[in-house]
């Protein structure tokens, strides 16, 4: 078994075989969110929440570091690039880039490595660069054995619905055979169409949660879905941190996606 399976196979809970991922790598591509103004006490509270990892940025991890350093804590997922991703930069257009090789990632203790792979941009050139890193980052990320994630996602500007089944599942495919070892994606809206995505994608998939909800309601009922059409986890940051109550919320989220699985340490 490589180090890069290993090390994946972590991410995810034994009895279950599905991930709770709480991502708390806003402030790389949106500032300051609401409710994380206070990064490390944010980080604490996403802790806390006892996901099964979290997505975090790479300087964010370097100065909680502590926060994962012992035996049972969340696996951390290291963001590994920028977009333009926030109303206030529009003006600039769309671009990409790479910010952290995975040996970077591997040095600051991550246990997996992240990139977006963007689809439906207007320039070829962008998004033949973004799949030429994604191929890239899956050769290295396999040499220092770290798993790599593709966070496969219709933004670009030429999109007009970005839970299109069909190009979703197009993306997903191309992740996982540009090596993607999981990847996170949109929760298309209903059971079928997610299915369709998961079932054309060989590797592992988890849902993306998007823009903080009013309630907790629309979160559960859209992990509820995911389950069922075959998703292994979801990936949440917003809904989680932001709820009035984030352990409860995520209390009832490991209770949807384990189910009646014993977690690990209890």
């Amino acid at each position: 078994m490589s180090g890069a399976r290993l090390r994946l196979g972590r991410l995810f809970n034994r009895q279950s075989g599905r991930s709770f991922v709480a991502a708390i790598d806003h402030g790389v591509t949106l500032g300051v969110p609401t409710g994380a103004e206070r990064a490390v006490e944010a980080v604490e509270r996403v802790v806390a929440c006892e996901p099964d990892a979290v997505l975090i940025a790479p300087g964010l991890l370097a100065k909680t570091a502590d926060l994962f350093a012992f035996r049972g804590a969340p696996a951390p997922i290291v963001r590994a690039d920028w977009i333009v991703n926030d109303p206030r930069l529009n003006d600039l257009g769309e671009a990409y880039r790479v910010l952290v090789s995975p040996t970077h990632a591997a040095h600051l203790g991550a246990d997996a490595f992240i990139l977006f792979l963007i689809l439906g941009v207007q320039e070829g050139a962008m998004f033949a660069d973004n799949v030429r890193a994604v191929a890239a980052a899956a050769e290295e990320a396999h040499k220092v054995g770290l798993p790599l994630l593709v966070e496969t996602v219709a933004w670009g500007s030429r999109v007009t619905d970005r839970k299109d089944a069909d190009l979703l599942a197009f993306g997903c495919r191309m992740a996982a055979e540009l090596g993607a070892d999981a990847v996170k994606t949109e929760w298309t809206g209903d059971v079928a169409s997610m299915r369709q995505v998961i079932e054309g994608c060989p590797a592992p998939v988890l849902v993306l949660g998007g823009p903080k909800t009013d309630t907790p309601e629309p979160t559960l009922a859209a992990t509820r879905g995911a389950m069922d059409a075959g998703a292994k986890g979801v990936v949440y940051g917003r809904n989680v941190w932001q709820a009035d109550d984030p352990l409860d919320v995520a209390r009832q989220l490991r209770e949807i996606i384990h189910g009646g699985a014993v977690l690990v340490g209890d």
